[in-house]
């Protein structure tokens, strides 16, 4: 091009062309693109899976976790299903069916994947459901017996009470010191 300096820093008109592909990452989107971290385990975690995996029973109904796990290439999930939570809809010999909602476009969609069990946990997010009803129901039954009306819903953590505060000491007033300069 005519009228721009050459500067060898920015451009070297004699430079060999580069081999295709040597100067830029490869971009990959395969079907595990990304999951370096995702699908990696924790040092020392390696070892031999649990027999508490296998023997687990799971009933329709139930909520899991999907974790994947990366020592086993069957039955794996999908890598947007992994930490999600869902409700099993089928069991089967080795796996189990999970519906799990999925947003896509602003609409939420309920997918039946099927997973094998070294990729679920059972979920933790129903026992606070759980141990609420057992604690309504018993309060109901007090408030049958004794007759008083009990407020069974939730509330907000109210701000603590307020108080007022006597000082126990007389407070010390302190003041700066004036600056000499020392020459």
């Amino acid at each position: 091009r005519q009228g721009v300096p050459h500067h060898p820093q920015t451009c070297a008109p004699h430079a060999a062309p580069a081999e295709r592909g040597s100067l830029t990452m490869p971009h990959a989107y395969g079907y595990r693109g990304r999951t370096r971290d995702l699908f990696s385990k924790k040092a020392g975690a390696n070892k031999v899976e649990h027999l508490t995996t296998y023997l687990r029973t799971y009933k329709v109904g139930d909520y899991v976790d999907i974790k994947c796990n990366p020592a086993f290439h069957k039955g794996m999930p999908f890598k947007y299903y992994h930490g999600r939570t869902g409700q099993i809809f089928n069991v089967t010999k080795r796996a189990v069916g999970v519906v799990v909602s999925k947003q896509v476009n602003g609409r939420i969609i309920n997918k039946h994947i099927h997973v094998r069990v070294e990729h679920v946990h059972p979920s933790k997010c129903f026992d606070e459901i759980i141990r609420r009803k057992k604690e309504n129901e018993a309060a109901k039954a007090t408030a049958r017996e004794t007759g008083e009306k009990v407020n069974l819903k939730r509330a907000p953590k109210m701000p603590r009470e307020g108080y007022m505060y006597t000082l126990k000491a007389v407070p010390e007033t302190i003041q700066p010191v004036p600056f000499e300069d020392i020459l």
